[in-house]
């Protein structure tokens, strides 16, 4: 998926990626789930989505993840258009939950153990604006949440440099192609998902274990 994880590794390597990438229709996406009465819904961008929407599906309380763009200017855009880095846009993940078994609170925290909040416009192997660390308020009251964690984690050092994700009020979201759907799951042995993302889940279950859905607990 990441064109610079797979130069890094190879065109054979990115010859694969992209032939799995194309299957089942590279332009196809489903329409955008609406929140059902007992939902409520969070949007974040940190880094690749295939591997912070895994992390957060794996939450108490959390329903459904859906990857794809927000932050930017282009109406429907591509995963191509996105990687371009013309439309402004991040890859994100948009979350369904209930408020009952989990609160935006505990949701937004997660978010930054999904990821190293302290790289600018980067995770890891992947470079650009799209990779950038996000994240999206639709209240007054989940800005003031999300800007107290962020004071709350620079103190604490858990990080060695301060965080850089910005802070901006929701506006819109649109669903990536069906094939980033899930990705984590439906490809564990991809190249890019065991070197890449699987560490990143892995430590997300450590810190946040407590948080985990039984099945990720063990």
């Amino acid at each position: 998926m990441k064109r610079s994880f797979l130069f890094g590794i190879g065109v054979l390597l990115f010859a694969g990626v992209a032939n799995a990438q194309t299957v089942g229709g590279a332009n196809d996406v489903t329409p955008l789930p609406k929140p059902n009465a007992e939902e409520q819904v969070a949007t974040f961008g940190g880094g690749c989505f295939w591997s912070m929407s895994e992390a957060m599906l794996e939450l108490k309380g959390v329903n459904k993840v859906i990857s794809g763009y927000a932050g930017g200017t282009t109406k429907n855009p591509t995963y191509d258009q996105v990687a371009s880095k013309t439309t402004g846009h991040a890859e994100c993940s948009q979350v369904y939950y209930d408020p009952k078994v989990i609160s935006f609170a505990a949701i937004a925290r997660a978010f930054f153990f999904a990821h190293d909040p302290t790289e600018l416009n980067r995770q890891g192997p992947d470079e650009g604006t799209e990779y950038r660390s996000i994240a999206f308020y639709r209240t007054p009251e989940e800005k003031n949440i999300i800007v107290g964690l962020i004071r709350e984690i620079n103190r604490s050092k858990h990080y060695p440099k301060a965080i850089v994700t910005q802070v901006v009020p929701f506006t819109t979201f649109y669903p990536a192609e069906n094939y980033h759907q899930g990705y984590y799951r439906l490809n564990p042995s991809s190249t890019y998902i065991m070197q890449v993302s699987k560490p990143k889940v892995m430590k997300f279950r450590k810190v946040m274990h407590a948080e985990l859905k039984l099945e990720f607990q063990k």
